[in-house]
């Protein structure tokens, strides 16, 4: 897919079906779940410490900022010097139960009620990143982010960068019901099936600006 050639699709589904949707499926998680929520938040509290969520800010629907939640993950330890420890030494056994089971995102579902994300749609990534998408990748931003998305039913951290924003790129231009449909189902089989989780240290993954600041200055 070239540059030029990428559009949003502003079909009825998205404009006025999508947003009432995930009002109503997240809604209807949030109280299914609601057991699932306190005792992962009880959990939390009692292996991990306090604060039990874990809050960053990040870029939405026409890169607007807002505060996304997850379950906490990793621990508060440092070094002699107070600088946090890496995240592999940092992320618990508990903590890599969490997101392998993709647990630590069910906070995201009130993210999905207040209209900052929806259940499916590229997934929210860091604040930073904004002056490092190509003209094309910025219509990933034309779209609520999602608890899911293409690339996440596609390899999910598993994929390079490039790879990863011209799936968004795809699914914004080609967002339909059936598209949605079936990325929720495919997301449902891999989380119980825990596939294309990576819970690696973060340090691992070359961040996008890092990666695309590099390649500028090359």
């Amino acid at each position: 897919m070239t540059e030029s050639k990428a559009k949003p699709n502003n079909g009825l589904y998205k404009r006025f079906l999508k947003r009432p949707m995930d009002f109503i499926l997240s809604l209807m998680a949030i109280i299914v779940l609601s057991p699932v929520l306190i005792i992962v938040a009880i959990l939390v509290r009692l292996k991990l410490g306090s604060p039990v969520l874990f809050k960053q800010k990040r870029p939405g629907l026409n890169e607007k900022i807002f505060t996304m939640y997850k379950f906490r993950t990793m621990t508060d330890e440092k070094d002699e010097n107070g600088e946090l420890l890496p995240d592999s030494v940092r992320l618990t056994k508990f903590g890599r139960m969490l997101r392998s089971t993709s647990l630590d995102e069910l906070p995201e579902l009130f993210n999905i009620l207040k209209g900052d994300m929806s259940i499916v749609g590229p997934r929210p990534l860091l604040e930073r990143y904004l002056p490092y998408y190509t003209n094309s990748e910025k219509i990933r931003h034309t779209v609520r982010p999602g608890l899911s998305g293409l690339a996440q039913i596609n390899g999910r951290n598993n994929l390079d960068w490039d790879r990863r924003l011209r799936l968004d790129v795809e699914y914004v231009s080609y967002l339909t019901f059936v598209l949605d449909l079936n990325i929720i189902i495919k997301t449902i089989m891999k989380a119980i099936k825990k596939e294309g989780v990576n819970v690696v240290d973060q340090a691992e993954l070359k961040d996008l600006d890092v990666e695309r600041s590099h390649s500028c200055g090359n």
